[in-house]
C-alpha cells in the first residue's frame, strides 16, 4: 500500500477529539487525539461524517474502506469485532472461539488493545467473560468505554 501520502482529520464527539487518519483509498487509524494540522481527503471526510452520525444516534454501523496494520492473529481478532452488531457485547473468550482459537483469550485481549481503527472496529464491546468492563487504550480509558456502550445503550 501506497503510504506516502497520509490525511488526517479530527473531530469532536462526545467520547473526545479523534482523528482519523487515511491513505487515498482507506482509513488507516482513528484515535482519540486531535491534530494541529489536519489534511483531509474524500475518505477522512466521509469517516468524521459517519462517525458524527454514530455519535447522534443515526448511525450503528460504518460503510468504509479499512486498511488496518497488524500481524494475521490481530486482523482476525479485528474482523471478529466488526461483526459485532451495535447493541450486542462479547467477551475475550468468545472471540477467542470464533476465530478459532479457544485457549487464546488474553492473547485476543492483547489484540483488541492494539486496534487502531477506535470505534469502527468496536473494540469497546468486548468485555471479560463475568460482564465487566475492562481495559480500553482509548480517550480516558475505562470511562471512554463506558461513553461509547452508554451511546449504544448498552451501558
Amino acid at each position: 500500500m501506497d503510504r506516502s501520502v497520509m490525511y488526517s482529520q479530527s473531530i469532536d464527539s462526545a467520547a473526545g477529539s479523534l482523528t482519523v487518519r487515511a491513505t487515498s483509498k482507506a482509513i488507516t487509524s482513528v484515535r482519540f487525539e486531535e491534530i494541529a494540522n489536519p489534511n483531509p481527503n474524500q475518505i477522512t471526510e466521509a469517516a468524521c461524517q459517519q462517525l458524527i452520525e454514530y455519535f447522534q444516534g443515526k448511525r450503528t454501523s460504518f460503510e468504509l474502506a479499512l486498511s488496518a496494520e497488524g500481524t494475521e492473529f490481530q486482523k482476525s481478532v479485528w474482523q471478529a469485532l466488526q461483526k459485532i452488531p451495535a447493541g450486542q457485547t462479547k467477551s475475550y473468550g468468545e472471540i477467542a472461539n470464533q476465530i478459532g482459537k479457544p485457549k487464546a483469550a488474553r492473547a485476543v485481549g492483547g489484540a483488541v488493545g492494539s486496534n487502531p481503527i477506535a470505534i469502527i472496529i468496536p473494540c469497546h464491546r468486548v468485555l471479560a467473560s463475568n460482564g465487566a468492563i475492562t481495559g480500553y487504550t482509548g480517550g480516558d480509558g475505562i470511562k471512554t468505554k463506558q461513553k461509547l456502550l452508554d451511546i449504544e445503550s448498552l451501558g
